[in-house]
This record gives C-alpha cells, structure tokens and sequence, in this order.
C-alpha cells in the first residue's frame, strides 16, 4: 500500500440508531454502528480509494473491540490506532425527526477518546503527508483539546495543510464562551474549513444564517467549504488559496433520505479525495455532494459511505 497523504485525527465511537422516527423516550430499540466524525470521515476516505492514516484512541472494551475490528475491516492502517485499558467508549444515542435529520445524546464522561495521543505520529509520517484534517468534539475537553492543539502547530511546521470541521455539538462544550475561544484559535491554524451555518451559529462567523467567509479569511482559512443541506453547498477561496480566489456552488441532489448521520462527514472526505487528486474547486465540490447525498440514503454512518464507482454512477444518473 502506497504512504497515505492525508492523516485523519480525533474520536471513534458507537452511534445508536434508532429503529423510528421520534424522540428517544418513544424508542424501543436501536441499533449499533460505529460512528465518530472523524472514523466516519477516515473510512470514507478509504472507501474512495484514498486509505488515510488515522489517529485516535480506543477503548479496550467490548464496543473498542468493535471499532478497531471494523477499521481493520476497511483496510485503515493501525499504526496510530492507540488503545486503552483505562477508559471505556463514548456511546451516541441518535433520535431522528420526520425529515431524517438528527440529534444526539451523548455519554461521554471520561471515554477513551478524550485521551488521544499525537506523540505516537513520528516526525518522518509527518513529512509524508500533505493533509491533517480533524473536527471540534475532540477539542471539547481536557486532554484531548491541549495535545490536538500541539499537534496541528506540529504537522504546520511539516508543511501539513490543516482541515478543520467543527461539528459543532453545543452539548459537549462547558459554555459558549470556552467554544468560541477554542474554535478561534484553531480557525487561526486551519487552511480549508468545512462548515455549516449551524456549525457557527451565535458566532460572528454566521451572518444572518449563512456562513461568512470573509471573517472567516481575516481569521485564517483560505478556502471554506459551506455545506446547506439539501440545498447542496458553496466552496470560496482566497487569494491566498494555492488554487487562487474562487466561488463555487452546487445545488446539491435531490434524494430519499433515509438517516442524515454521516453526511457531514462523507462530504468533507469527498474534499479530501478531492484536494488529494488535485481537482479544480468547482469539481471537489460536486463530488464531496454526490458523496453526502448517497450516504443519507442508508442508515448509519461509516456503513452508508459509498465507494468511488457509486459516486461515479450516481453523478452520471443525476446530472
């Protein structure tokens, strides 16, 4: 296998998805999927045929077993996959409305997740990667959010371009105001931002419910990815971008959604395959939504992600 290029940084988990519609104190029964943003954005990466590296920390429990099990499964490399006697897994409780969108409840006191390790990343993988992408629920909490910070101004003095989502879950956070000073400082280590208005909501980077890109440029990023739901997403880039000043949309596709968990996450490693392939802007966009958009039509997270020949036949029916 040839040396990944992108490494994928931050929590795996188990998401539990309920078997109907409505809140969880009308759900019966659930069922398990492995979940976490970043796994799900790591298996999407591997199954467009561009395996990344992936670092985070597991469990030893019954549900770590479960996880690794299936990382192994979609050929990620274990070489930064740590493991934990000491801690247990964060579990995710999802509850789906009428439309297939979600909320979670999370269980996260203490989990194995939170106790991610970056010094087992040696400076050579470093030299050899081009991209470290990774999301905000890792950097809720103590120690996880200290050890990612020293690790992103590590693998920027690499030459690593930094891509952040902030998967924005306001439950996670011990106030608004310790979200809003985290998520500064590390929009002011990022270069490709992947974002929703949600995501920033109450911020002074959302501007009557859209994303506003150009505080988001004076902060740091040069490219912002706004996705809009089913209304598809926008791609703007600075001048400062290496592919140059750009503004780009997609209406996204119009599909029977089954489950929206994993959408986010599908779409950004859509970018990633993307950036990685070296794609023009407007094209990265329109694969990352024909990505998003099949995912939401299977329940589940990392189970809905398809594979690069799907994404290839879906765009051919639906263009």
């Amino acid at each position: 296998m040839s040396t990944p290029d992108v490494l994928v940084a931050g929590e795996t988990l188990i998401d539990f998805i309920p078997d109907q519609p409505g809140p969880l104190s009308t759900v019966e029964s659930f069922s398990r999927r492995a979940g976490g943003a970043p796994a799900n954005v790591a298996v999407g990466l591997a199954r467009l045929d561009r395996s990344p590296w992936f670092l985070t920390n597991v469990a030893e429990d019954a549900f770590g077993e479960f996880l690794v099990d299936g990382l192994r499964g979609h050929g990620i490399p274990q070489r930064f996959v740590t493991r934990d006697p000491d801690h247990q897994t964060t579990l995710a409780f999802v509850a789906h409305d009428a439309t297939a969108d979600r909320e979670f409840s999370f269980y996260r006191t203490e989990t194995a997740d939170q106790y991610i390790d970056p010094g087992v990343v040696d400076d050579d993988a470093l030299d050899s990667t081009s991209w470290v992408a990774l999301g905000g629920v890792a950097l809720a909490n103590e120690p996880a959010r200290s050890r990612l910070f020293e690790f992103v101004e590590r693998a920027r003095d690499h030459g690593c371009a930094v891509v952040f989502d902030p998967n924005t879950r306001p439950e996670l956070w011990a106030d608004e105001a310790t979200f809003e000073t985290v998520l500064e400082r590390m929009l002011s280590l990022t270069d490709v931002l992947k974002t929703s208005a949600d995501d920033l909501l109450g911020t002074r980077f959302a501007d009557g419910g859209s994303v506003d890109t150009d505080s988001l440029f004076e902060v740091g990023p040069h490219t912002v990815f706004a996705t809009r739901g089913s209304a598809g997403a926008r791609a703007v880039s600075s001048h400062d971008a290496p592919w140059g000043a750009v503004d780009e949309t997609h209406p996204g596709y119009a599909v029977g959604a089954v489950d929206t968990t994993g959408a986010g996450d599908a779409f950004l490693a859509g970018v990633l395959a993307g950036l990685v392939d070296d794609e023009p802007l407007d094209e990265v966009l329109g694969f990352a939504n024909a990505v998003a958009a099949l995912t939401t039509t299977d329940a589940g997270a990392s189970t809905a992600l398809p594979d690069r020949a799907a994404v290839a036949e879906f765009r051919v029916e639906n263009e």
